[in-house]
């Protein structure tokens, strides 16, 4: 048996060994409680005419990814303990048989319960706010996670998250495209959240990031702050929200930095659609910049596709964009047909901030492109979950000078079909006397 394998079995049994101790004891004052839930995540793929990890030259591109995840949670009154190990495989094109592309923890913590304040010490996901600067990423097979301390304080209006959290030298056995941490670019970083809600037509939240980088082939720190907010105001079927933030400090090149990221949406809720209609703008470089500074607005540790698409054209801030910034007005129209069946249309318009320029130093149509999303969601049982997309890009000639698109004059395709099988092997709890 593997080395990784065997070491996440022997965690299972561990646990599960903890759960019939505990259930053979005399009952006591402290309330406890051992769940276990398995996960079983296939996804099929399809890419034509541009690149999206793990493919890097072939064209078209099917491929088959699959997350098997044992989640493990021990509680007692005032601790608990959780472990989520998580393995994922590969079948592709240049693969007769499956490999593997990871085999780690996706969560593994220590939190303590106390009154108002809670301390979370280990590997855990983090998702602040709407995801856009911190998300656990859960479309991705991996994940994403980070490691260190998380100091929770709620009430009933206010909620305080203060993170203390480093990366290190991760074990590089397994494929780091399939690790969840393998894409945190910081060596420390200091995060505190804040929000309010009225639980009525008002909320906010703000947060605040110092990351150090070290530089780019060497091993200088460099500090890069990031602070904003969202506000949020709902009136009967209609919601206005607005977030923005202001970045600077210095990155990875010692480039000294200030930027902006803004986004203004407005959504009206009917009986039988939900419309979004907005705008994400990222700041980036223009060409009268020093080369000592730079306007580059990076969206940290957040996710792409829930706000410039669904096939990740623009993920990667500023290389996806060439440094110039990107301006996505969006429209989205969601249709539950049932209490099973859910059907979305997602539109999105894409500009550079700053023009590109081309082989003979002329600038170049600050749009990019069309994309369209097309999806479903299927739930027919509560353990049971069948999503599947249909998305084109329609690129411009302004595409040539940028990393993802093969051939501009073409349509870019992609489709999935992911079914996610998820239940409750063991649920034991004791309660108090």
């Amino acid at each position: 048996m593997p080395k990784n394998t065997f070491a996440a079995f022997s965690i299972f049994c561990f646990f599960t060994a903890i759960g019939n101790h505990v259930n053979a004891q005399q009952i006591d004052t402290i309330a406890r409680q051992f769940i276990l839930n398995i996960e079983v995540r296939p996804r099929a793929e399809y890419t034509l005419n541009y690149i999206l990890p793990p493919n890097d030259s072939i064209d078209p591109y099917f491929y088959i990814t699959q997350r098997n995840r044992i989640s493990m949670q021990y509680s007692q009154e005032k601790w608990l303990v959780k472990a989520d190990v998580q393995e994922i495989h590969l079948w592709d094109n240049e693969n007769s048989n499956s490999k593997v592309g990871s085999i780690n923890f996706y969560q593994l913590f220590l939190e303590t319960k106390f009154k108002n304040v809670n301390f979370r010490i280990g590997r855990q996901s983090v998702l602040l706010d709407n995801g856009r600067l911190f998300s656990d990423a859960p479309w991705a097979q991996q994940g994403r996670s980070h490691e260190g301390i998380r100091i929770m304080k709620y009430s009933k209006h206010f909620m305080n998250d203060l993170f203390f959290l480093f990366t290190r030298n991760y074990n590089t056995s397994f494929e780091a495209a399939y690790s969840p941490v393998a894409s945190n670019k910081y060596k420390y970083m200091l995060v505190y959240n804040f929000s309010y809600n009225s639980h009525q037509n008002f909320s906010f939240n703000s947060s605040s990031t110092v990351d150090f980088l070290e530089k780019t082939n060497g091993e200088t720190l460099y500090a890069r702050a990031t602070t904003g907010g969202r506000i949020e105001f709902k009136k009967n079927q209609w919601y206005y929200t607005l977030n923005s933030y202001l970045q600077f400090g210095q990155n990875q090149k010692g480039q000294h930095l200030l930027a902006y990221y803004f986004q203004p949406e407005v959504k009206l809720s009917l009986q039988k659609s939900t419309w979004r209609l907005g705008a994400e703008i990222i700041s980036g470089s223009s060409a009268a910049l020093n080369i000592d500074r730079t306007a580059d607005f990076d969206v940290l540790y957040g996710v792409t596709w829930k706000f410039n698409g669904n096939m990740n054209v623009f993920t990667r801030f500023p290389a996806d964009v060439g440094g110039k910034g990107l301006v996505n007005p969006y429209l989205f129209a969601s249709f539950p047909l049932n209490t099973k069946l859910s059907l979305r249309n997602d539109f999105h318009l894409f500009y550079t901030q700053y023009p590109l320029v081309d082989g003979l130093n002329q600038d170049m149509s600050r749009f990019l492109g069309f994309e369209n999303d097309f999806s479903v969601r299927y739930i027919p049982l509560k353990e049971l979950e069948i999503n599947a997309a249909f998305s084109f890009y329609k690129a411009t000639d302004s595409m040539k000078n940028l990393p993802k698109v093969q051939d501009e004059n073409k349509l870019s395709f992609w489709s999935y079909l992911m079914v996610s099988y998820s239940f409750n092997a063991v649920n034991w709890r004791r309660a108090k006397k």
